[in-house]
């Protein structure tokens, strides 16, 4: 369905009907309007074993700093790793240990 005009209201009303999953591919610029009013629960991150230098940012400056929980990993035989966050609530900060790190490699 395409969507133009308000769609941050068209995505909150298709998310109150009843029905299958919403997602988004490959729409950094949607998702990022989306963000700010609470209305992606969960983020599906692949990461290639790539630099390329430029590109935009997904978490660009002015998103609202959210917890996430992560609930997936996968991984390939090339290094691209698949990861699936939930959307935890407002942000909590910490600090990581080198004991804290987990390896399954």
């Amino acid at each position: 369905m395409p969507l133009s005009g308000d769609v941050v209201g068209q995505v909150a009303e298709l998310k109150r009907a009843p029905g299958r999953e919403l997602q988004i591919h490959g729409s950094g610029a949607l998702a990022r309007s989306l963000m700010p009013h609470g209305l992606i629960d969960s983020y599906r991150l692949v990461v290639f074993p790539v630099v390329l230098g430029r590109g935009q940012r997904l978490f660009a400056g002015g998103v609202r700093p959210t917890t996430m929980r992560l609930t997936e990993v996968r991984s390939t035989g090339r290094g691209v790793v698949m990861h699936t966050y939930e959307a935890a609530g407002a942000a909590a900060f910490g600090s990581v240990q080198a004991g804290d790190v987990v390896s399954e490699s």
